[in-house]
């Protein structure tokens, strides 16, 4: 979508420097130049506008990797040509991501590690959208083998889910049945998700690390009620694990914690290699415990050198590069370093959260202790600032913490939500403490809050308001 300019801006060229510049000194900045420039003038023009872009490494508003090694990025501009699809041309490519999807199905317990079928993705949004087309498919197949009709499909998840599962909805004219939030009950539970199942159910998301708070879903308990509903009905509905950020975290930190295909009830994960997978975006993954589990119609096949690889993506043309990144990593780091940086993210999370609970203002929502991200509120009484009103203060110093409302049911609620990356290290934390400790005295002289949800600003980055439909109805 274009961002919209007023006509004073539309009409204005850019002036050039002419101390740093060669011929021309003016270009448009809506239309195409007419002619050619020198290289160095036309970075420099690109190198200065992006000035104004906020410091990555300080913006706590998104799970994206703003940090990576020398190496990989050496990589990356090494395999920049690479484009992902040319499977028969970058053969060795083809065969790195076939190794990443091994090792993700070793990490998420596959009982075959070596059947399981996956694929790499432009992100964990795609990746989730074809965890979500396959469940659709599945459940026409059966649907049509018992003579049933199969035009009323359905999805249960969430509100807290991410905002590509509405997408997927739409596009691919699915009911999404939300699970609205009550009271302390920020996502979905096991009773709330059976009472919303039915014959037309495909699936359940179940979403391990949820976008507004931190906090993992309780899938065991989810399949667990599954399995009951089962027994009880007959209705066998598959889970889908919503792994965007949690899938790359519980392996290493909660290992005891059964999410993942040790559940017989989930039939497929997706994770995001640019957030906690540690690659610079884009890059996601899609794993299915087996063949069943993902329609042959679904699967393309390449021929490659004489051998058959297999693929599925609606994606076509991508670059190879980030999923060689991927690969550095897991060469790189092992599970033992994957492990040290996720603890390492976590102990800052779970630090930062208790020295910003003892400030006073402010009350947690999450502490850190699930994914490295948590949420915090203004307390109650507190009436002549909002959180708003903090996050536009702490931007004053480049700081990007996201401020909203929660979703239906729980709009009263608006918070603030810090999300601890690799690269954001202790001394980090102690600069942003440094900096909310100096703006709450001015806050605090504040006679009512100046900002509301409608100044917040547009990088909630996966807390956006959905739109629930009546169940049943689309």
């Amino acid at each position: 979508m274009s961002v919209q300019h007023d006509d004073r801006e539309k009409n204005r060229d850019l002036h050039i420097n002419p101390v740093f510049s060669r011929e021309p000194v003016r270009i448009p900045r809506y239309a195409m130049p007419d002619g050619e420039m020198e290289p160095e003038t036309a970075y420099q023009v690109v190198h200065d506008e992006l000035m104004l872009d906020g410091n990555a490494r300080q913006n706590l508003a998104t799970f994206v990797s703003t940090w990576a090694d020398p190496q990989a990025r050496r990589l990356m501009d090494e395999c920049a040509e690479k484009n992902m699809i040319d499977k028969d041309e970058y053969p060795q490519t083809a065969e790195l991501e076939t190794r990443c999807v091994h090792m993700l199905a070793r990490l998420w317990h596959a009982e075959h590690p070596r059947q399981a079928i996956g694929c790499s993705t432009t992100g964990s949004s795609e990746a989730a959208m074809l965890g979500g087309l396959a469940l659709k498919r599945r459940w026409q197949h059966r649907r049509r083998a018992e003579g049933k009709s199969t035009d009323r499909p359905n999805l249960v998840m969430g509100i807290n889910v991410q905002i590509c599962w509405e997408k997927f909805a739409e596009y691919f004219e699915v009911e999404p049945r939300y699970v609205p939030m009550e009271g302390d009950r920020y996502c979905l539970t096991p009773e709330k998700a059976v009472e919303l199942c039915d014959e037309n159910t495909i699936g359940v998301v179940a979403v391990l690390g949820s976008t507004f708070d931190g906090s993992y879903e309780p899938v065991a308990d989810i399949a667990a009620a599954l399995d009951d509903l089962q027994s009880r009905s007959g209705l066998d509905i598959p889970v889908h694990v919503d792994g965007a950020s949690g899938a790359m975290i519980a392996p290493f930190l909660d290992p005891d914690l059964q999410w993942d295909f040790r559940l017989p009830r989930v039939a497929s994960i997706n994770t995001s290699g640019h957030k906690y997978g540690l690659v610079m975006p884009g890059v996601g993954w899609a794993l299915w415990r087996d063949e069943s589990a993902l329609p042959k119609e679904l699967v393309f096949h390449v021929n490659y050198l004489g051998g058959d690889m297999p693929t599925f993506a609606l994606n076509f043309s991508r670059p190879g590069a980030q999923v060689v990144a991927q690969y550095y990593n897991f060469l790189r780091l092992g599970f033992e370093g994957y492990r040290r940086v996720q603890q390492t993210c976590r102990d800052v999370a779970t630090r930062l959260a208790r020295e910003i609970a003892e400030l006073g203002p402010f009350e947690l929502i999450t502490d850190g202790s699930q994914l490295p991200v948590f949420a915090f509120r203004v307390r109650e009484g507190i009436e002549h600032f909002s959180v708003f009103d903090v996050s536009a203060a702490l931007r004053e110093n480049g700081w990007l913490v996201p401020a909203y409302t929660f979703p239906e049911n729980r709009t009263d609620l608006a918070a603030l939500r810090i999300v601890i990356r690799n690269g954001f290290s202790h001394d980090l934390a102690d600069l942003l403490l440094r900096d909310l400790r100096r703006v709450l005295p001015r806050l605090d002289k504040q006679n009512e809050p100046h900002r509301d949800a409608d100044d917040a600003g547009g990088f909630a980055h996966g807390a956006e308001t959905k739109n629930p439909r009546t169940p049943g109805r689309h």
